[in-house]
């Protein structure tokens, strides 16, 4: 996948919102948006009206943005969505809810999805005993997803559990802080997902293709 490499704070000022891309910094008086509520940029003061595409376009960035996925898998989950029964947008939010780094940033064990990525990547969490290092990797209902036994000690995942023990968790997933694991009870409903996001939008604009 192609790798934003610019400040995301710049994402988050090009959407004119908080993508939460940061972690704890995005709850700080150091977020950018907080500080310069514009697009970056030159002419970034003058927002210009979108046009019916340009809306539809920005959702869709916006979506990837949160996620952290690429055009080309965010295209694969969007026709995956349109294979399945139901409603198309619901089904690829659900999708993108099911990735691995997701649910390990859901359970409090990274501070942003960002950060959760690169714990799956670096192998520290295993799926029902096994060992995963896919961040795409997607979880189905009965899923245990566990810190390895050998990776227990890593202070910042240690300092993650500590200090989101006191949040809630969403309804479709269930914590054991003391196990340093989580079980997914059952697929992300639309009314668990609490990212503003309007995923009609997103289906409009592939469907001019």
């Amino acid at each position: 996948m192609a790798r934003y490499k610019d400040e995301q704070c710049r994402r988050c000022r090009r959407e004119g919102q908080k993508l939460f891309l940061k972690g704890d910094r995005c709850y700080s008086d150091k977020c950018s948006i907080s500080r310069r509520n514009y697009a970056p940029g030159q002419h970034g003061q003058k927002r210009a009206k979108l046009s019916e595409y340009g809306t539809q376009l920005r959702e869709k960035q916006k979506t990837k943005a949160y996620y952290g996925v690429g055009e080309k898998q965010f295209r694969k989950y969007f026709e995956m969505a349109s294979n399945k029964k139901g409603v198309t947008g619901e089904n690829l939010l659900q999708i993108l809810e099911s990735r691995l780094d997701n649910v390990v940033y859901r359970l409090g064990f990274g501070t942003s999805r960002a950060q959760a990525r690169q714990f799956v990547n670096h192998a520290q969490f295993e799926v029902n005993g096994q060992k995963v290092d896919i961040p795409s990797y997607l979880v189905k209902p009965g899923d245990v997803i566990t810190v390895r036994e050998i990776k227990k000690d890593n202070s910042t995942i240690k300092a993650n559990v500590e200090e989101s023990a006191k949040r809630p968790v969403p309804a479709w997933l269930e914590k054991d802080n003391e196990k340093m694991s989580g079980k997914v009870l059952r697929l992300a409903s639309r009314e668990d997902i609490d990212i503003p996001i309007e995923e009609h939008l997103i289906v409009e604009l592939y469907s001019r293709n």
